[in-house]
């Protein structure tokens, strides 16, 4: 049995290696019961291209993989 493998690519060089990029933040809201400001704490997780740097969410990368997938049931084997 034959086996394929398709990557996703950067929309913008076609390159398919990324690094991950981590961001932390801080998020303050009031509440109705106090003055007082609670927080959240918030680590966001991007996906930056190794070849021209573009940023993408893992939104965008799973929306990318499954387009892949239609594409690949539609075609069949290569």
């Amino acid at each position: 049995m034959n086996t394929y493998r398709d990557y996703f690519l950067c929309d913008n060089c076609q390159g398919k290696d990324f690094r991950l990029v981590y961001s932390f933040s801080l998020r303050f809201h009031g509440v109705n019961f106090s003055d007082d400001l609670i927080y959240d704490e918030l680590a966001e997780e991007t996906y930056q291209c190794t070849g021209c740097e573009k940023v993408f969410r893992r939104e965008n990368i799973e929306e990318g993989l499954m387009e892949i997938k239609k594409q690949r049931k539609e075609k069949g084997p290569a």
